[in-house]
């Protein structure tokens, strides 16, 4: 019982390190975008230019401006959070998946003569990993915590629709996409039942 308690305090604070540091990392780079004159916007993603596909990594990383960086903070760290509880390698591994989906999405379809960038991609991703997870790994916990999620961001998915030109309902569809397939990449293995035992 104490060493399970420990383990899952371990988690907790191992997660909510990881997630303080990274919303840190965004109000940072955003910090340094405004004192250098919006340089760093230029990392952004811009459509079908082969050059760009260096820039899917970074343009998670950066926004257009401090409203932006800040309407994308919070849902970050409690989605990115909960997530974490599960593992840092994991974790890490879903977000991947989310970026890369994400960023070839916008890569591929979002308008011409456009430059698409924030971290909204991944908190989609991330809604879409929580929302799905627990019945990808048949863990009740999980299954509830998907639940609640969806109770509590569900209005997330009216973002995926074009009703905006100035925001990428791209690279949230696409990242909603990755966090579900991150869900079935890095499903959790089953362990083996043991075998039936009959009374006669």
């Amino acid at each position: 019982m104490t060493t399970t308690r420990t383990s899952a305090t371990a988690r907790a604070v191992a997660a909510g390190a990881v997630m303080l540091a990274w919303v840190a990392l965004l109000w940072v780079l955003e910090g340094i975008d405004v004192a250098t004159g919006n340089s760093l916007d230029t990392h952004g993603v811009s459509p079908r230019e082969p050059a760009e596909l260096a820039d899917i990594v970074p343009a998670a990383f950066l926004h257009s401006g401090w409203e932006h960086v800040a309407s994308n903070s919070l849902p970050l760290l409690v989605l990115g959070f909960i997530a974490a509880l599960g593992g840092i390698a994991r974790f890490a591994a879903v977000v991947l998946v989310v970026v890369v989906t994400s960023g070839l999405g916008v890569w591929l379809t979002a308008p011409p003569n456009t430059v698409t960038l924030g971290a909204s991609g991944v908190v989609f991703g991330l809604f879409g990993y929580l929302l799905v997870r627990g019945f990808v790994d048949r863990r009740p916990l999980d299954i509830v915590v998907g639940v609640v999620i969806a109770a509590v961001y569900g209005s997330l998915l009216w973002g995926v629709l074009p009703t905006d030109s100035g925001i990428s309902w791209q690279g949230h569809l696409f990242g909603l996409v990755g966090g579900v397939a991150a869900a079935f990449l890095l499903r959790r293995p089953r362990r083996p039942r043991g075998p039936d035992y009959v009374t006669v």
